[in-house]
């Protein structure tokens, strides 16, 4: 075994790693990849950009088992897997999680390109990969396995499929880039880069390589210089030039439209220094040196970026005009940019292996407080590669709520809450596929609906042709559903079906009075609208719900009409007495020129005194007494003027009372009509009828009362403009 893959191990640990090339090397054989790399170079590899890296012995150990053949490793029957037997249970999870990443890498590799084409599905499947990992450890062991992937197919010069390197940029790198793993990401990016557009990637290095010789000679200049000056200053540090990569100089390029001549950072410097304080001490001394070059200063000490890389970025000009980047950084900051999530695990091993137990355990919670930092990344929507010059600091927030990740049988990434079950996903896809759905089956078999599905999972239902959901599915007891969303879909879905009944009922009832009344031809519609309703299910609806009388329904369609006349000659005349020439009837009117004549005050209009009034002869039913401006006593009066006559109020009113229609409109609230009969009884008015609508908070409310004159009726009409809400009284 290469010494390099144990390198900066303890003894035990390097016995570990040593145990585990032993073990796996003749298992291995002549086995190779798809690509036709040895599985043995492969694993060796992979553990050895791992030990670069400075990943602890569990890891790079884990990273020399991964390729072994499934049937080596597999557990039978009761017995655990020879990988658990051999190395523990700790080992074992991580083979055993990286291997399921290798899976879903599989299944998204085969899926349509379309399934994978936008920019949420890519984002959904990173947060699925990270999600999947239990110990971030297993995604820095996946990230490995694709840079050996990427070295091997450069060095072996094989032609690399675009589809992979395609896929390394697009899901790999800004994982890796998430993590803070800048030392996998910049390798990989220029790999990838490499494959996907092999002139481009040409044009850019031999642009490097003609000035090369003139970048290093400025380089080794600035260095001597920079560190004699550091050194006066009393100050310890490292100077040295910056490696550049030609993808990051592409995407600059690119996305700020410039010419190679114009990059600032094709000469760049890096300076470490103890502490934080010389980093802007460094800083003060490299502007007295050069000039700055203004708006190109960036403090991500202070301001640290989303994934949590902190440094001092500027950008001064020599004597010559020629610009160069600088990077000031402690050594601790260096590590963290270099190697993101690995430069914590020395500090996790340091305290315990010490033998001092507080620093351990605050090793140990400095740790778990950077992998739930990590994990926070999950939240985060926009990619930090995508914004490399971005220096605004996002707050550490705890995540709203756990998530899970499962994919659709053509690889569709789906996002949904803890505890979700195939009836949530089956609505997530499609509202219809929820309520069709019957069954479902998770990585190809059948579950009960309400099985929990877990992160990396793949789910297919099983629908009807027809139906809809169970009432069980609202029930949290069951446990169907984990989502709101979800949850509201049922929901709907059975109070379409309700009002949809109660349509059906209540267009029964209306068309039966429809019956009732002899007017089936009537048009549905139309009769709503007169009712006060927008639509007739409107009136389905409240007829069934029993909020509206079906009664009014006749009102609208049997007005009332004037009653059955008489003719002049069927009425029985008296002589009137020599001593008066008219006479008071019950109603107290007084018919001129006829005596003991029976009248009747008209319902259309109901006249009470002081009234302007007039007579119409009826059939049968004697004298019929209108108000002189009812409209339908002028109907009858253009008609047969004949039957006119000429009638007053007579002076034996006293304690006689009239009943007269009253029309309110008010705002509807409860206790209304409560108030309006507080009004009648303070007056001591009897009500003898009530009608009352209600529509969009509108009260439309008749009343008939007795009065005994106008002046009663005037009290009446102001007391119920002063109840509250009320915007309207009048006599009808």
């Amino acid at each position: 075994m290469d010494a390099s893959l144990v390198v900066g191990l303890s003894h035990d640990d390097q016995a570990l790693v040593q145990r585990a090339a032993d073990w796996a090397s003749p298992q291995f054989a002549d086995l190779q990849t798809p690509a036709g790399e040895q599985l043995i170079d492969h694993a060796l590899g992979t553990a050895a950009v791992l030990a670069g890296m400075q990943a602890d012995a569990q890891t790079r150990a884990a990273a020399l088992l991964i390729a072994l053949p499934e049937q080596v490793s597999a557990a039978s029957g009761k017995q655990p897997d020879q990988v658990t037997q051999q190395f523990g249970s700790e080992i074992s999870r991580l083979v055993q999680g990286t291997r399921a990443l290798l899976r879903l890498g599989s299944l998204a590799s085969g899926a349509s390109q379309a399934a994978l084409d936008s920019v949420a599905q890519k984002e959904m499947l990173r947060k699925m990969l990270l999600a999947m990992a239990a110990d971030l450890r297993i995604v820095l062991i996946r990230l490995a396995s694709r840079l050996q992937t990427l070295r091997w197919y450069a060095v072996s010069k094989t032609p690399c499929e675009p589809a992979l390197a395609r896929e390394t940029l697009d899901l790999y790198t800004p994982l890796a880039n998430r993590l803070g793993i800048w030392q996998i990401k910049w390798e990989m990016e220029d790999l990838a880069f490499r494959f996907t557009d092999p002139a481009r990637y040409k044009e850019i290095a031999g642009l490097l390589e003609e000035k090369r010789i003139e970048r290093e000679a400025f380089i080794n200049r600035t260095v001597e210089q920079l560190t004699l000056s550091l050194k006066q200053m009393g100050m310890e540090a490292q100077v040295s030039g910056r490696p550049k990569h030609i993808y990051s100089i592409y995407n600059k390029m690119r996305h700020k439209n410039l010419d190679f001549s114009e990059l600032f950072d094709v000469r760049a410097l890096r300076i470490i220094v103890p502490d934080e304080r010389s980093c802007y001490a460094a800083l003060s001394l490299v502007h007295e040196l050069w000039v700055p070059v203004t708006d190109e200063f960036d403090d991500y000490i202070s301001r640290p970026k989303p994934n949590g890389y902190r440094s001092l970025h500027t950008v001064v000009a020599d004597d010559a005009g020629r610009p160069f980047e600088v990077q000031i950084r402690t050594l601790a900051m260096h590590e963290f940019a270099e190697y993101g999530m690995a430069a914590h695990w020395r500090y996790k091993e340091a305290g315990p292996r010490a033998g001092q137990s507080s620093a351990g355990a605050s090793s140990q919670q400095h740790y778990d407080q950077q992998l739930a930092w990590m994990r926070q990344l999950l939240a985060w929507n926009n990619e930090a590669a995508h914004q490399p010059d971005q220096a605004v600091a996002r707050p550490v927030q705890k995540p709203a709520e756990e998530r899970i990740y499962v994919l659709s049988p053509q690889a569709r990434v789906l996002e949904l809450p803890v505890g979700a079950t195939a009836v949530d996903f089956a609505y997530h896809l499609h509202t219809d596929l929820g309520h069709r759905c019957r069954g479902a089956r998770i990585d190809g078999q059948m579950v009960p609906l309400q099985t929990q599905l877990q992160t990396g999972q793949t789910v297919e239902i099983v629908t009807t042709k027809s139906g809809g959901p169970s009432r069980d599915w609202l029930n949290p007891q069951l446990g169907f559903l984990a989502s709101p969303r979800a949850r509201a879909k049922v929901r709907a879905w059975f109070n379409a079906i309700e009002l949809q009944q109660r349509i059906t009922q209540g267009q029964a009832l209306v068309e039966r009075e429809l019956q009732r009344l002899g007017k089936t031809a009537v048009n549905l519609e139309q009769l709503a609208q007169q009712l006060g309703f927008a639509q007739a299910d409107d009136l389905y609806v409240s007829a069934a719900k029993e909020e509206f009388s079906l009664r009014q329904i006749d009102a609208i369609l049997q007005p009332a009409v004037p009653e059955p006349e008489i003719t002049p000659d069927a009425l029985v005349r008296h002589e009137p007495r020599a001593n008066s020439a008219t006479q008071s009837g019950k109603s107290g009117v007084l018919v001129v020129g006829v005596g003991s004549l029976m009248t009747q005050l008209s319902r259309c209009c109901r006249p009470a005194p002081p009234d302007l009034i007039t007579g119409f002869v009826t059939r049968g039913r004697g004298v019929s007494i209108h108000r002189q401006d009812c409209p339908s006593y002028a109907a009858l009066a253009a008609r047969q003027p004949e039957r006119v006559i000429e009638v007053a109020w007579g002076n034996n009113t006293t304690g006689t009372v009239y009943p007269v229609d009253l029309s309110i409109r008010s705002q509807d609230r409860p206790g209304l009509l409560r108030d309006l009969s507080e009004v009648f009884a303070r007056l001591r008015l009897n009500v003898v009828a009530v009608n009352t609508q209600s529509k969009a908070s509108i009260a439309q409310m008749g009343f008939t009362v007795e009065v005994h004159d106008g002046a009663e009726l005037t009290r009446a009409l102001t007391a119920l403009m002063d109840v509250s809400g009320v915007v309207s009284a009048q006599r009808r």
